[in-house]
């Protein structure tokens, strides 16, 4: 099965990742020459014996890998020793198709490494490997080694250990301790044959045919059958990837909550994309739960609804613009004001200096009014070229859609893509000195990255401030497996950056007019309990406003078995003071494979 999870991105020998950690030390065993896999799993993350040739070693072969380009197999020992903390199976990398067959009995006799997916600079694990394998068949037809049942009762509810401030925070030379942290139970078992039963689905199937499920059932499940994330120290540990031994075609198309009914079965591997992995050779049956988009309440004559929405790299030769209307008009209630992120240029991708999105936009506004919503209008500024990140050429940005009929739009001359938009106080009242205009647009927090759209609405005869963001992406963080612990999260240097502008500008209107309504909204790119979440709020001007939300429902995203808040609509105080609003997490991507974002779209209503 075909996999960006499979790919090896990098081998990189035991040496490589010490340099990394800086501090594993490793001892040679005496006896090189008649080792077993528990001798060269070690009790660490690291082979005792990487980067030395072992002869010899025996297991039987309980599956194969046939695709991409991580071909081998895994075998393992039926005999195993007495130490819980040391696997029993190992993975065997051929580099072509292996010649050998579940049930035989082989010996291996190769290279023992550490191969890290996606190299040292990801602060990934190592998975331990036996490479340029010279292979016997002892005998055929063996019956395969019973799979360890993964379950509630055996993975512990602490997910890691901290790492060892000696080696910059690594953990790959401490001993294992399977039965305090999760992370140390996944680790022993790295290479074995083994088994979930009845696992509830809570990261639906993607593109690659992967999906993820929970051995533990009540660990912060939501109403939705999910498994929401609540803090940095909620990692939420009963959570698996799972990925097949079998064809893609053949991979069940699971939403959230749904159920892989009786046993799933196959060796742990650990990968670039999720870190431990179920490699299943036996899948279970797909069960539904029956999960539907939800449909938010349509707001009265009185309520100004506001909603942002990432429409994922949307351009104009997607298939997606009919899916897209139909999710704003029906389930979302066609919102008075949309701030919209992940708009490209006219021709997507193709780097040619093109940085209009006139046709990307109106072809969704006219897919919108074809659906039965409004004919809505929009307001955006280009970008410079290639200057705010995301795909090369598509030059994304934020946008401004309104229904004119309910909301309208201050046109105040002057912003473009390089000058900033400023506040002035005009008739004891705050008022924008371009709209639409960007936030300091030259600032070094905006590197490579979107700058916020500011526009100045008026509804009922109220003014509405409304700041529309997109934040750095997490891209580069280490994950939740990452060898070090905790992990890094390096994004946030300039993200905290960006919500320091953000949150300056909003002091800015409101220093001028205490009791503006003030609306900073988008793709925040970060947790409702995050720094960068901290830093927008401020010391109140701003205030998040999904955690008007009980924690089960606060969610944007799934990713990696974690439900978690990237999206944000946060209100000044004049909004949230009379708690006369609404607040609703639109869920109609994130939880569904056939999701056409990978966001769920955040809906506030509230009278000005």
């Amino acid at each position: 099965m075909p996999s960006r999870s499979s790919a090896r991105l990098a081998a990189l020998t035991v040496a490589a990742v010490c340099s990394a950690a800086s501090a594993v030390v490793l001892t040679s065993p005496a006896h090189a020459d008649s080792v077993r896999i528990h001798d060269v799993q070690g009790t660490t993350r690291i082979s005792p014996f990487a980067g030395q040739k072992v002869t010899d070693v025996p297991g039987i072969v309980t599956a194969t890998r046939t695709y991409g380009s991580s071909k081998g197999f895994w075998i393992q020992d039926p005999t195993p020793d007495d130490n819980p903390a040391t696997s029993e199976g190992v993975f065997v990398f051929t580099s072509s198709t292996p010649k050998v067959a579940v049930g035989e009995s082989v010996t291996v006799t190769g290279t023992v490494s550490e191969y890290v997916p996606g190299g040292a600079s990801s602060g990934n694990q190592s998975l331990t490997e036996i490479t340029k394998p010279a292979i016997t068949t002892v005998s055929t037809g063996n019956a395969v080694p019973a799979p360890v049942v993964v379950d509630e009762d055996s993975v512990p509810d602490a997910y890691a250990p901290q790492g060892d401030t000696a080696a910059a925070g690594s953990i790959n030379g401490l001993t294992l301790d399977p039965s305090a942290y999760a992370l140390d139970h996944y680790e022993s078992l790295e290479g074995m044959n083994v088994q979930v039963e009845d696992a509830r689905v809570v990261t639906a199937t993607d593109r690659y045919s992967e999906l993820w499920v929970t051995v533990k059932p009540w660990e912060h499940r939501n109403r939705r059958g999910g498994t929401v994330y609540g803090s940095y120290a909620s990692q939420n540990t009963g959570r698996l990837q799972i990925q097949s031994l079998g064809s893609t075609a053949d991979f069940p198309k699971a939403n959230v909550g749904d159920t892989l009914e009786g046993a799933t079965t196959g060796p742990l591997d650990f990968n670039q994309y999720g870190g431990y992995t179920l490699v299943a050779s036996k899948l279970g049956t797909l069960e539904s739960g029956g999960l539907e988009r939800e449909t938010t309440q349509k707001q009265s004559s009185r309520e100004l609804a506001v909603a942002t929405y990432n429409v994922e790299n949307l351009d104009p030769s997607d298939a997606t613009f009919d899916k897209h209307a139909a999710a704003i008009v029906n389930n979302l209630q066609s919102p008075d004001i949309v701030s919209l992120e992940e708009i490209q240029d006219n021709n997507g991708a193709k780097d040619d200096g093109t940085v209009d999105a006139n046709e990307t936009v109106n072809k969704l506004i006219d897919a919108i009014a074809l659906a039965g919503g409004p004919k809505y209008d929009w307001r955006s500024i280009n970008p410079v070229n290639d200057q705010d990140g995301g795909e090369p050429g598509g030059n994304i940005r934020q946008v401004f859609l309104f229904n004119p009929e309910r909301v309208s739009f201050v046109d105040r001359a002057g912003g473009d893509s390089t000058t900033a938009v400023g506040v002035t106080k005009v008739n004891g009242k705050a008022q924008l000195t371009v709209s639409p205009g960007r936030i300091d647009p030259d600032n070094a927090a905006w590197k490579s990255s979107r700058k916020p759209l500011a526009g100045e609405f008026v509804f009922r005869g109220k003014t509405v401030f409304v700041i529309a963001n997109h934040l750095n992406s997490k891209g580069g963080d280490q994950g939740l497996t990452s060898q070090y612990q905790p992990p890094v999260r390096s994004s946030e240097i300039q993200r905290h950056a960006q919500a320091t502008e953000v949150n300056t500008f909003v002091k800015d209107i409101l220093s001028v007019q205490k009791n503006a309504n003030v609306i900073a909204l988008g793709d925040m790119n970060d947790f409702e309990f995050s720094e960068t979440a901290k830093i927008l709020e401020g010391d109140g001007e701003l205030w998040s406003a999904i955690k008007s939300l009980p924690k089960s429902e606060r969610y944007t995203y799934d990713y990696q078995g974690n439900q978690q808040v990237l999206d944000q609509i946060l209100v000044s105080p004049s909004i949230r003071r009379g708690c006369d609003f609404e607040y609703d997490s639109v869920h109609v991507n994130s939880e569904f494979n056939d999701q056409i974002s990978d966001h769920d779209p955040q809906v506030l209503r509230f009278r000005p």
